[in-house]
């Protein structure tokens, strides 16, 4: 497939993704063919008014330059017009469509599993939703209405040309050869060099958004200059691109201003050799200088836009290969079948998981926890233990087995059931910028003000924590920050715990919330945490091993496999795996 016939695909897409582009698209063609044909009847006038007017046989016909000047005043007046309505209805469809384009995007992304969004940086994501998007706005709003018009112009304007004079219009046509060898040959080299100056952008936002997120870890370390250095690099690589990019576009336009010089001189050359044969009149000669005028500037505004339309095609290519991105965690939506309230028994069957053509990371895994149990996940990093915690909230799919909540298969559950059937306290609590009230907002968001407040002092209550909100310096509507971090570590924890408590999830899954914090702190969380499980099937990965000595079951985990389970006292009276890291845990703990 060569590259015109993929850029025609891509439209094709395009078009199916945001219709709204298209939307009276017909209507616009023919009010800009209008706005055309008005601006290629002021050349005619131009000769009726040379011939018949200045060059009268009579002498200067006053009343007929006159007369003509009015007609070519209105003429001119209409296809302003409606070329300004060609305009906003361009505006309108393009603004349409680029908020459809958006959306579809964004959703993809919360479409992605995890696994999917880990193997690219978030700024990429960002780069495509926002600025490969933007790149898009001149191209509909403006650039693409000026080009549809001038394209109609100069297509009017040539029909007018070979009215007048086919020889005339064979020269100019001949003049402007050059112009379409270069672009032929160039365009595809400028649309590669613009891939290149979107991508590099691509990276320099990831870039940009990871030293932001990481501005404490960076300052400890002293590496500021580093960092800058690393970003100033980029930045050239930027600059570089984007310069034998636009050296590229000049090329094409240099192209047209010599070819609208040439037809210029030959069609001025050409006339006055037919007029001087008698074969055209001075006014037609006038007329047609004008049109060459007309037929070239158009030409020479299209070239020079071309840069722009391809830098854009670039920015629509990339939103709409995030938009077409495979989803490989599907929701069956209505078709599928939710977990009952109230069943939160859990069974992992024979999982399987291989992340991207790497090495299997989990291998036969079987598993079950009746109900209202306690299970902890043990192992030492990298043994798996995370990777089946994110099976189980179905943050992706395994590669062969199943998981099942309620006895139901996780892939066969919409997801509207799964959220509110299973909920996930991760270890390091994250927070969206506003404030506690805002944040709790996302568990229950069809609440009204007062019955979130309500159900908030009620679930803080429940979990111990009531003298802790109240201690807040404006209660539930104490502000938290970006990503929480106006509050303690700790701080953040409790909200998410009150966050996950008002879900009221039928399964919890928890990453050792107390492992980054005070002694004193990790009593007030974990006592909050004996809250929020009562009641509840609970799968915690345990940090410490304290939290495997309160769990009703533990599962040991090394190397993707499940090769320990029992309660606490059994397994370390077996002497196995267990017992080893109970013993290592208990002495370090005495040191």
């Amino acid at each position: 497939m060569n590259e015109d016939s993929s850029v025609m695909q891509m439209f094709k897409r395009g078009l199916q993704v945001s219709p709204e582009f298209r939307v009276g698209l017909t209507v616009t063609l023919i009010l800009a063919a209008f706005a055309a044909v008005g601006r290629a009847a002021v050349p005619f006038l131009t000769q009726r008014v040379t011939d018949e007017g200045l060059l009268a046989d009579g002498g200067v016909d006053v009343d007929t330059v006159v007369s003509y000047a009015v007609a070519g005043s209105v003429v001119l007046v209409i296809a302003a017009i409606l070329a300004w309505q060609v305009r906003v209805r361009m505006v309108t469809a393009a603004e349409k469509g680029l908020a459809t384009l958006r959306i579809r995007a964004f959703g993809k992304v919360h479409e992605l599993s995890v696994l999917t969004q880990n193997e690219e940086q978030r700024g990429r994501y960002v780069s495509r939703v926002t600025g490969d998007v933007e790149t898009m706005r001149d191209l509909m709003q403006w650039t693409g209405a000026a080009m549809i018009i001038s394209a109609l112009e100069s297509t009017v304007v040539f029909m007018v040309m070979l009215a007048y004079s086919w020889q005339l219009s064979l020269l100019v046509l001949l003049a402007f050869l050059p112009m379409v060898g270069s672009l032929l040959w160039i365009q595809p080299r400028v649309r590669r060099a613009f891939q290149v100056v979107r991508s590099k952008m691509a990276d320099l936002m990831g870039r940009t958004s990871e030293q932001i997120v990481g501005v404490a870890t960076i300052r400890s370390y002293g590496v500021q200059q580093r960092m800058r250095d690393q970003l100033h690099g980029e930045i050239d690589d930027i600059l570089a691109a984007e310069r034998k990019a636009s050296i590229l576009a000049s090329a094409n336009f240099s192209s047209t201003v010599i070819g609208q010089s040439l037809a210029t001189g030959l069609a001025l050359i050409g006339g006055t050799m037919l007029a001087v044969r008698g074969e055209l009149t001075v006014g037609t000669v006038v007329a047609f200088a004008f049109l060459v005028y007309m037929f070239a500037g158009p030409l020479m505004w299209i070239i020079e836009m071309l840069a722009e339309m391809q830098r854009a095609v670039v920015g629509w290519k990339r939103v709409l290969e995030l938009v077409d991105q495979e989803v490989t965690v599907a929701d069956p939506g209505d078709d599928g079948t939710p977990i009952p309230h109230g069943h939160g028994e859990l069974s992992v069957e024979g999982v399987r998981l291989t992340y991207s053509d790497g090495p299997e990371v989990l291998k036969g895994v079987d598993l079950a926890v009746p109900a209202g149990r306690r299970i902890a996940l043990v192992g030492q990093t990298g043994s798996g233990k995370t990777s089946l915690a994110r099976l189980m909230s179905r943050f992706f799919d395994p590669t062969e087995g199943v998981v099942r909540v309620g006895g139901v298969d996780l892939r066969e559950v919409p997801m509207r059931s799964l959220r509110r059937s299973v909920a996930v306290v991760p270890q390091e609590g994250f927070l969206f910028d506003g404030t506690v009230r805002s944040n709790l907002a996302y568990a229950l968001p069809q609440a009204s003000d007062e019955d979130l407040e309500h159900r908030a002092l009620a679930a803080f209550e429940s979990l111990g924590l009531d003298a802790w909100i109240a201690a807040l310096p404006h209660g539930l509507d104490t502000p938290v920050g970006p990503r929480g971090e106006l509050l303690s570590a700790g701080e953040r924890q409790l909200v998410s715990i009150a966050r996950a408590y008002l879900r009221d999830p039928d399964l919890l899954i928890l990453d050792e919330a107390t492992s980054a914090v005070d002694p004193a702190t990790e009593v007030r969380i974990s006592r909050a945490l004996e809250g929020l499980m009562q009641g509840r099937t609970a799968v915690v990965i345990a940090h410490r091993l304290s939290t495997a000595e309160r769990a009703d079951v533990v599962a040991v985990m090394e190397q993707g496999e499940l090769v320990e389970v029992g309660p606490h006292r059994e397994l370390v009276a077996a002497g196995g795996i267990y017992a080893s890291l109970y013993g290592a845990w208990v002495s370090q703990t005495r040191d």
